[in-house]
């Protein structure tokens, strides 16, 4: 009978369990995983720019005092409608009036002096002629009616000027719109710093305009597009240039109803800043919009042809540099560094690494390693703005 030796026995023990574990692992490795994929996609792609801009009414007028003196009275109530021509502040008129009546005086007095010098000329002037006066008295009676004349002229302009100070007393408003809230009461004095001078501000906000900067590079590319657009920027004539292409995003997030069009732009580049203010111009027929208001102007700046678009989600960045996960024509998982772009919807436009064809995974990026050979499902990605969108 065979005897076996200790090593023999144990090297049958040991390759026993190496099978064993080996037959297991057979048996445990199953199927490729299935992994969700969706192809390359490409769309024409419109770019847009954010750009926080102030808005302002269409006409903004601010409401002076041009004479100093005491307030009397105010005409309207405080944040509300006003009519064009209407009365908003009164400033004493007994000051004025009183400037008024001395001109008068004075240009009556005046008056009486023309006289005199006028008949004294018409005196002088046949008597010169038969040399019954000297030449030097006629010339001196020609002097003071010329005098006379022109002290009156003076006169005169000096009682139109009271009277245009007068009139300055009474302050009405220069156009339909609404008023703000006023910044003296009755009884102050006006008119002089450090006193108020201007007192209110009446606005039209049916039209708002928003004002906003743009760098000199973003200026030339929204001038070369708007020209190959049809809508050059730079003829106030072009009758597509009001064509309304702008949107307005409010503090809240909210887009405003309706959009704008360019108004101007400024005729040079700020040298300090680099750059150039750009006027926009939104109807407000709802009173929605009011001066002062800080929002954000959603400007097209050009269109990319057949970009190559990417969900969001499917891209990992890591200090910058980022990456997408695909499936190569051996079922297997590559890792692609990309060149992004700008964001469109809830896309990513690649600028370079990716090709027309690639397969992308969609989901389950956190099971799958480089190199690893997978089952790949070609699906439809839904975009929460577009619905599906696989080209």
């Amino acid at each position: 009978m065979r005897s076996f030796t200790p090593a023999l026995v144990l090297f049958f023990f040991f390759g026993s369990l190496l099978w064993t574990s080996c037959g297991s692992e057979e048996k445990v490795a199953g199927p490729p995983l299935e992994i969700p994929v969706i192809e390359v996609l490409t769309d024409d792609v419109p770019i847009h720019q954010e750009f926080v801009g102030q808005l302002s009414g269409i006409y903004d007028i601010p409401i002076r005092a041009r004479v100093e003196g005491w307030l009397e009275g105010l005409r309207f109530d405080e944040g509300r409608s006003v009519k064009k021509g209407q009365l908003l502040y009164m400033i004493d008129k007994q000051p004025f009036e009183a400037m008024v009546a001395e001109a008068l005086s004075n240009l009556a007095a005046t008056k009486t002096g023309l006289v005199n010098a006028e008949a004294e000329y018409n005196r002088y002037k046949p008597l010169v002629e038969i040399a019954a006066v000297s030449q030097s008295d006629y010339d001196a009676a020609l002097a003071s009616y010329d005098a006379a004349k022109a002290t009156v002229a003076a006169a005169e302009a000096n009682l139109e000027f009271s009277r245009i100070q007068l009139g300055y007393t009474s302050m009405y408003s220069p156009i339909n719109g609404i008023i703000g809230k006023t910044k003296a009461r009755v009884g102050e004095f006006v008119g002089r710093d450090p006193n108020p001078v201007i007192l209110n501000t009446v606005s039209r906000i049916d039209t708002m305009r928003a004002e906003f900067f743009l760098s000199e590079q973003t200026y030339l590319m929204l001038s070369r597009y708007a020209t190959r657009q049809g809508r050059n920027i730079h003829d106030p004539k072009n009758p597509r240039l009001r064509e309304p292409n702008m949107e307005l995003i409010l503090s809240d997030g909210s887009i405003f109803e309706h959009k704008g069009h360019v108004g101007f732009i400024d005729r040079e580049v700020d040298p300090s800043t680099g750059a150039i203010l750009v006027q926009a111009i939104f109807p407000n027929p709802e009173g929605l919009l009011r001066p002062g208001q800080f929002a954000r102007v959603k400007v097209k700046m050009t269109d990319i042809d057949n970009a190559i678009l990417v969900p969001q989600r499917c891209l990992s960045e890591l200090q910058g540099i980022y990456s997408i996960t695909t499936v190569d024509a051996e079922n297997k998982i590559v890792v692609k560094q990309v060149e992004v772009g700008p964001i469109y919807k809830d896309f990513h436009v690649i600028n370079s690494g990716l090709e027309m064809g690639d397969k992308i995974v969609l989901e389950g990026i956190q099971k799958v390693r480089p190199g690893m050979v997978v089952n790949p499902q070609l699906t439809t990605y839904e975009s929460k703005y577009s619905g599906e969108i696989n080209k």
